[in-house]
């Protein structure tokens, strides 16, 4: 049976909104991206996350959740136009929303309301995924590892899934569509800390371009060795975190701490370090907790970013890397086709989850469901 369905991602790294046309197909299933379009969050737009995720009050967050079912909404009936499909031929949309708040193992919370989404596109909105892994005392992320071994493993043996999206996550699959055995895990800070130093710096700049500026700079390594310290990237998954932990006030602390180990340090000089720190965490983890067969498949915006890509390429020279878009599609349209999916798995009542991924006490049949 063949299903048409809308995926929606709002990441950590902030940037925007991602929206996928998806055709899902079969029990397995197989998934084909019919067409995707991102928006761009604005600079002040960015700025009114950001505010909420520092402690918006409850009217902010209240106006928040609608005017971002709004905009995701908008999203959705332009990715529609843009592929000449009427509302009619979707089954149904999976919201991710934009993440808030996330406190491993205790609370976690997205933004934007599915019943706007719902009044506006006319179609069976599943949203809110995370919540019921949290009740089931798991950490409510990561959810992509069913996406990733149902869709993205290597058809003959391990491969690990590597999104470097704001916070960076690993998948390692055995064999695509096997789930026993999957290992995966946010490894820390993705890009989301890189941007919040550029925008240190520059504040009229979102991100560093190509890492440009990384190239420029020089690592200080005494920083990023201390940093390394922390007790996160040495915990034994299952583990989950967030800008609560890794943000902008930890951006702020990575600046000062470069400044006082060199205190002529330039802006790219600290640029540098927060890649460097992002690279190294990866590759630490990778190296400590994933088994050692399997290539490195690398999505998210950190794909973009040559000078992270190269800099982890030497960082795991015992692992052949390479870009998710160079074996399926456009890598930053996969965490939305990967919703897309778990939107069908709880429409079929079946598990999203991966319990070995979130600590779950088991499978469990994810989202709420807004109707038509």
């Amino acid at each position: 049976m063949t299903t048409l369905a809308v995926g929606l991602m709002s990441g950590t790294s902030l940037d925007g909104v991602d929206a996928a046309l998806v055709q899902l197909d079969g029990d397995a299933p197989t998934a084909r991206l019919v067409a995707f379009r991102t928006e761009p969050y604005a600079a002040p737009e960015r700025r009114r996350l950001l505010a909420a995720i520092a402690g918006g009050t409850s009217s902010e967050l209240a106006r928040l959740h609608v005017w971002l079912g709004r905009r995701f909404a908008d999203v959705t009936a332009r990715l529609l136009e843009q592929a000449g499909a009427e509302p009619g031929a979707v089954a149904f949309v999976a919201s991710h929303g934009q993440t808030v708040w996330h406190e491993p193992g205790e609370a976690t919370l997205q933004l934007g309301d599915p019943a706007v989404i719902a009044e506006r596109i006319g179609v069976t909105v599943v949203s809110d995924f995370r919540a019921r892994d949290v009740a089931a005392g798991g950490q409510g992320a990561p959810l992509v590892p069913m996406a990733d071994a149902l869709l993205f493993g290597a058809p003959d043996g391990g491969r690990i899934l590597l999104n470097v999206g704001g916070i960076a996550n690993v998948t390692w699959v055995p064999r695509r569509g096997v789930l026993d055995g999957v290992v995966a895990f946010d490894t820390g800070p993705g890009i989301a800390v890189v941007d919040a130093v550029v925008r240190r710096m520059d504040p009229a700049v979102a991100f560093d371009v190509d890492g440009a500026r990384a190239a420029r700079g020089t690592v200080s390594h005494a920083v990023v060795d201390r940093l390394l310290e922390d007790a996160y990237f040495h915990a034994a998954p299952p583990k989950s975190t967030g800008r609560e932990r890794f943000g902008e006030g930890y951006a702020e602390q990575l600046v000062a701490a470069v400044r006082a180990e060199h205190p002529r340090a330039t802006p790219d000089d600290c640029i540098a370090t927060a890649l460097a720190l992002t690279v190294r965490s990866i590759a630490l983890q990778v190296r400590r907790w994933l088994p050692a067969d399997g290539d490195l498949v690398i999505s998210g915006g950190g794909a973009r970013n040559l000078t992270l890509r190269s800099t982890l390429a030497r960082a795991l020279p015992e692992r052949r890397t390479s870009a998710f878009s160079a074996l399926f599609f456009d890598g930053d349209a996969k965490e939305a086709v990967a919703f897309a999916l778990l939107g069908w798995l709880t429409l079929a009542g079946r598990a999203g989850n991966v319990p070995a991924a979130t600590g779950a006490a088991g499978a469990r049949v994810l989202g709420r469901i807004t109707p038509a």
